[in-house]
């Protein structure tokens, strides 16, 4: 963020760091209730809240470089600290080009439509200002399906109705509940409910004052971190990080020279590793937190250095930070038939981000149960699904075609040529003599990534996936979904700021080299709001990983099981 145009101030409940020239729309201050907006969005608007403002998304949404998915959560909530955490405020003054009215009072979540919530539409003959015809048909609107079932057997969750700490309102999605036998839907919401209950124990109640007290302490957080100046970016870093960049590539270049090609292969990774920490920071606009410039930077390090898409990793990251850790919506826990990191992929669960069902069948049946010793030899390979990521990405069009990102997938396909060039033509093929030793330079290269891939899953496998419903605050989300891994200063250069994912996921665009500093003061939020801070140390989080894990393949084996008895007992029944 630009300091010259920004100035914080503390507003209303919905405070917001925003600029300080902004002022509201012309004739768009108009005061609209929830119900109006529910029915807007039941007529497939893309409405959400940003510091009381009422936002129509729609004619944004082939513009946005971060793409859809990551506004279809937002729909029917308050999404003002979402969004604050996301963006610049050159951006968020851009939204409110798309302000339609503003709301008053405490605005109470909607469940998105894209995770299952539903919506009424608004009856025209309905006097807009009547309290009856407001609220009287509330039991009808935002209903999740939920695979937990309450003493009458019902599956249907009411999320805006009865007390903000009634447990019927805390749900777990599962669009496909019906294609399971109802033994093994027995089973897996007798383990959702555990996590439920456990997170409740844990962690601070739904109630909507403690949550609001959560969300007033955390924007005070904001607004100290930003007068310390710890949004600020140390420039002078990234010299020594480059430093270490040019030294990689050139041991890499010496020891190809000399014949030691796995040593070499060994270099690049640890080139290519070094690099996408970097290319992190391009691309949550934490370097020169100037849009084009810092996604010009991650994209060359990206497509033409790194072979891979910062646009897919956008589509995708984005929607991570939003949803964090939750097994139908974010596409970072979604590993099927490989892992399983959560109990809930047992039973057919619907990714509303690949839009398709992540079928628990027979290979993944067969993996499973293995998957906790099968963690770290597949994550060496991890880089090779990159690519496919990456060139799916692409040539599908799947990034934005209009605004400021139109040209990006043409920059990243033009890239990643040029990477198959030096890389796969000039060194693999060129420059090493021997089929043996090419195979033996790329698997190394790349498998040498592995504890890159090991700290991109550790904060997250070993943390909670239940959802808790719309009234949790976003800062309780994130840190509940995330742990942050304890290490001396002096590795921070192997872990690359995501060590602090916990903080990153709080304030994602602060620079990560300012996140060390910025422990302490997100330690005392934690104290002060009774939130449990997640740390562990390297060893120790593996080690809650692997046990969570494990456990997932201990339930996959009980499920197993299960089905056999009943299988069994049916064949006993038809052949009488």
């Amino acid at each position: 963020m630009h300091p010259e145009i920004t100035r914080a101030f503390s507003c209303s409940r919905r405070s917001i760091m925003i600029p300080e020239k902004i002022s509201p729309p012309p004739g768009r201050e108009a005061v609209l209730s929830s119900r109006k907006i529910e029915g807007l969005i039941a007529s497939g608007k893309y409405i959400f809240i940003l510091d009381n403002k009422v936002i129509k998304a729609d004619a944004w949404l082939n513009y946005h470089p971060g793409g859809l998915k990551a506004i279809q959560h937002m729909v029917g909530k308050d999404a003002t600290d979402e969004v604050t955490a996301l963006h610049s405020a050159e951006t968020r003054l851009r939204m409110t080009r798309y302000q339609i009215g503003t709301i008053e009072g405490r605005w109470k979540n909607f469940v998105p439509p894209i995770q299952g919530g539903t919506f009424r539409k608004y009856p025209a003959v309905l006097q807009e200002d009547s309290e009856e015809s407001e609220e009287s048909a509330d039991s009808d609107s935002t209903r999740a399906t939920s695979l937990i079932s309450d003493a009458d057997g019902e599956e249907v969750r009411k999320r805006r109705e009865g007390s903000d700490t009634d447990r019927t309102s805390i749900t777990s999605t599962s669009s496909v509940a019906g294609s399971r036998a109802p033994d093994d839907l027995t089973f897996l919401d007798s383990q959702t409910k555990q996590e439920i209950d456990l997170d409740l124990e844990k962690y601070p109640a739904l109630d909507s004052d403690v949550q609001e007290r959560i969300i007033q302490k955390y924007r005070l957080l904001n607004q100290r971190i930003r007068a310390e100046g710890l949004y600020d970016c140390d420039h002078t870093a990234y010299v020594w990080e480059a430093a270490r960049w040019v030294s990689l590539f050139l041991t890499m270049l010496f020891f190809l020279r000399i014949g030691w090609y796995c040593t070499s292969g060994a270099f690049l990774g640890m080139f290519w590793s070094q690099l996408v920490f970097a290319a992190h920071d391009a691309g949550h606009v934490a370097i020169t937190h100037n849009f084009t410039i810092d996604t010009l930077i991650g994209m060359i390090i990206a497509a033409p250095i790194g072979g891979l898409s910062l646009g897919w990793w956008k589509r995708t990251h984005n929607v991570h930070h939003i949803v964090t850790n939750s097994p139908e919506h974010d596409p970072d826990n979604q590993h099927l038939p490989v892992f399983a990191v959560n109990h809930r992929f047992l039973g057919n669960i619907w990714s509303t981000y690949h839009e398709r069902l992540l079928p628990y069948e027979a290979v993944a049946k067969f993996l499973v149960p293995f998957q906790a010793y099968m963690y770290y030899p597949v994550l060496t390979l991890g880089r090779f699904n990159l690519y496919v990521q990456s060139w799916t990405f692409l040539l599908q069009g799947q990034g934005p075609r209009k605004g400021l990102a139109w040209w990006h997938r043409y920059f990243e396909i033009v890239g990643n040529l040029i990477f198959w060039y030096w890389f796969g033509y000039l060194i693999v093929y060129k420059s090493i003599p021997k089929p043996s030793a090419r195979f033996g330079f790329v698997m190394v290269s790349h498998m040498i990534n592995m504890p890159l891939h090991v700290q991109l899953t550790l904060s997250h496998f070993a943390m909670s996936t239940t959802d808790l419903g719309p009234d949790e605050s976003f800062p309780q989300k994130m840190l509940r979904t995330t742990m942050d891994v304890d290490c001396p200063q002096w590795l921070d250069f192997f872990h690359g700021g995501l060590q602090f994912q916990a903080i990153h996921h709080l304030f994602p665009r602060i620079p990560r080299h300012n996140l060390r500093r910025t422990q302490s003061l997100v330690q005392e939020f934690c104290e002060d709001v009774k939130i449990p801070y997640a740390l562990y140390g390297f060893v120790d989080g593996n080690r809650e990983v692997i046990g969570k894990l494990a456990e997932v393949s201990r339930q996959a084996t009980i499920l197993a099981k299960c089905q056999r008895t009943l299988a069994e007992r049916a064949d006993i029944f038809h052949s009488h």
